[in-house]
Order: structure tokens, then sequence, then C-alpha cells
């Protein structure tokens, strides 16, 4: 208990990436508190983030560093990083000033899941921009 207390109570930034490399990242609008997604980062994904204060994730799905917005132009000015008491998830405030979901929603969270333990989901957000536009590359 006292190791795990240690961990919570300290001052010092150590980041629990798991067996992958990887630490859970998720990206929250600084102004409106809106949750607009959630990535991973490795060792080097947080760095960078951390040295030109914008987000740059790890795409698990590319197995490469993305920083987000270099394709749509829509950017991630990070203001603070937030860091779980277990230090094994992120919390990054940034600043945009567009959608963030690659799908024209300002969010990557815009369906829910519906009422009574439903199986289906309803969609609770509206495209805020055109993907193909943003996307043309």
């Amino acid at each position: 208990m006292a190791a795990k207390q240690n961990i919570e109570e300290s001052a010092d930034f150590t980041p629990e990436f798991d067996s992958n490399g990887l630490i859970k990242a998720i990206a929250q609008d600084a102004k409106t508190g809106q949750v607009l997604m959630a990535a991973s980062m490795n060792r080097q994904a947080l760095d960078l983030t951390i040295q030109t204060g914008y987000a740059t994730y790890f795409s698990t799905s590319r197995q490469k560093l993305w920083k987000k917005g270099e394709e749509s132009g829509h950017f991630q000015k990070v203001e603070q990083i937030l860091v779980d008491c277990d230090q094994d998830c992120l919390l990054l405030k940034v600043t945009v000033e567009a959608g963030q979901c690659h799908t024209g929603r300002q969010s990557c969270f815009y369906r829910a899941l519906k009422k009574g333990g439903s199986d289906k989901l309803e969609f609770v957000a509206k495209k805020v921009y055109d993907p193909k536009e943003a996307y043309k590359k």
C-alpha cells in the first residue's frame, strides 16, 4: 500500500505505459469541458506533445505517430495535461478551432446507447464540418 500511496501522492511525473508501451489519453475541450476523443500515446508521442504544445498520439491501426490535425488542419493546442492517481491515463485539456472527429462532428462521442438496455445507438450530435473537404489528401 505504501508504494501505491507514494505514486498517488507524489509530485513526480512517472507515466505508467502498458505492456505495449502505450498510455491512454483523453482530449477535453478546455473551454467547454466536452470530451473530444480518446487515443493512445507512446513515450515519443507524449514527449512531442510536451515539447511542442500540440497533441501527438500513436495510431495503433497505422503503427505510427500522428499529430492531431496533420491532415484536417484541426489541431489540438494543449493547455494542460492532467494525470490520474496511478498515472496510467492522461487528460489533455485542449483548445480547438474546429470539429475533432473524422466523421465531421465536434466530438468522437456523438452516439449514445438508447435507454433501457438496448443494443441500439442514437445520434446526439450533428456534423459541424464536411470531412470530405478537410481530408482531401
